[in-house]
């Protein structure tokens, strides 16, 4: 907890943790690495119609994917260590 220097001198707790930030890109972060993944991995059965695409672009969704494994091991790291 920390002490907040207003006119009563209340204790206040951080909404969710000190730790809000990293648990928040863990999650998104994991879930832009399994979302993309997935979207490439395995493709829908059906097309929904004609304005969507067939498959996902291959290598946006791989760089996504990995964009959101570096920010969930980082996350990862952060709530580790700390």
């Amino acid at each position: 907890m920390s002490e907040t220097g207003g006119a009563h001198g209340i204790l206040v707790a951080m909404f969710l943790g000190e730790d809000l930030l990293a648990w928040l890109t863990l999650a998104f972060g994991g879930a832009l690495f399994v979302g993309n993944l997935l979207a490439v991995v395995k493709p829908p059965s059906r097309q929904l119609d004609d304005a969507n695409l067939e498959r996902a672009p291959v290598t946006r969704s791989l760089v996504y994917s990995g964009v959101g494994l570096v920010a969930a091991i980082w996350a990862l790291a952060t709530l580790i260590s700390g």
